[in-house]
């Protein structure tokens, strides 16, 4: 075995970069010797510290905590950050275990919209409330949809997953839409789970009106004004701006007969006389 290594082979070997063991240099944790060319010459004692660094930064601990524990190493110290890591790889299992069971539970709701029958067929629903995040700006066009809402994920990336549970939607301007206007959108959402701490607004419960369909969203202008005429001939009045829920869209199928949109309208019955 070789008592020193050049930089070309200490970075191949850990497939770390030339400027980060420079860097490391820099703050005094490595401190590699010089050949008579002034090159860079890495000790087994180097080695063993970027074991050290590669572990602990694998699990994005902080450089200052990695230079301070390798500056002062004892069984307590190294005891500490033992326990440190067990601490993060637990948080990271936690993370985990959350993705899994909401891929798990997108899984199960794919599977059951792609098997939605009740298609183009209007009913009457009860539904609970739904906390949403929301961003609001008017917009007519399905690009500027789908800009809003990688817009509104990218905001809270950190609790959405495109591909996850979470519905996502937009909400259709009523005044417009009583003006025979289909395509006056106010804004786009995603509904989170009901137990979130952290939210928006929330979509009231009460008794909507459900439409889906498949197929491109032009169908909507189609569709919205049966469900008004049917609110209408059933005694009842819309109290809140049509929303349109995208069940299956662009994000999981780029085949637009496969797109599964759903319609609501939040209604009530009419005061008599």
């Amino acid at each position: 075995m070789k008592n020193y290594y050049k930089i070309n082979e200490i970075s191949t070997l850990y497939n770390i970069g030339k400027d980060s063991l420079r860097y490391y240099e820099e703050i005094g944790i490595l401190k590699p010797e010089r050949d008579t060319n002034g090159y860079r010459l890495y000790s087994i004692q180097d080695i063993w510290k970027l074991n050290i660094i590669k572990d602990l930064r694998n699990l994005n601990m902080p450089m200052e905590v990695i230079k301070d524990y390798l500056e002062n190493k004892t069984l307590e110290n190294t005891l500490d950050i033992l326990n440190e890591e067990i601490t993060i790889i637990n948080k990271k299992m936690e993370q985990l275990k959350t993705q899994k069971n909401t891929i798990s539970s997108r899984i199960k709701s794919l599977k059951e919209d792609a098997a939605e029958k009740n298609i183009e067929v209007i009913q009457e629903v009860d539904i609970e409330e739904r906390k949403v995040i929301v961003l609001n700006d008017s917009f007519s066009r399905d690009e500027e949809a789908d800009f809003l809402i990688k817009k509104l994920h990218k905001k809270h990336e950190d609790k959405l997953y495109l591909l996850g549970n979470n519905d996502v939607g937009v909400t259709m301007d009523l005044t417009k839409v009583e003006q025979n206007i289909f395509n006056s959108y106010k804004s786009v959402f995603f509904i989170l789970d009901k137990d979130d701490k952290s939210y928006d607004k929330i979509i009231p419960k009460g008794r909507y009106l459900t439409l889906s369909y498949r197929g491109p969203y032009e169908k909507t202008k189609k569709f919205i004004p049966l469900m008004m005429e049917y609110a209408e001939k059933n005694n009842y009045k819309v109290i809140s701006d049509p929303v349109e829920l995208y069940k299956i869209d662009v994000h999981e199928t780029s085949i637009v007969e496969e797109y599964l949109t759903e319609l609501q309208l939040q209604v009530e019955e009419k005061q008599k006389g």
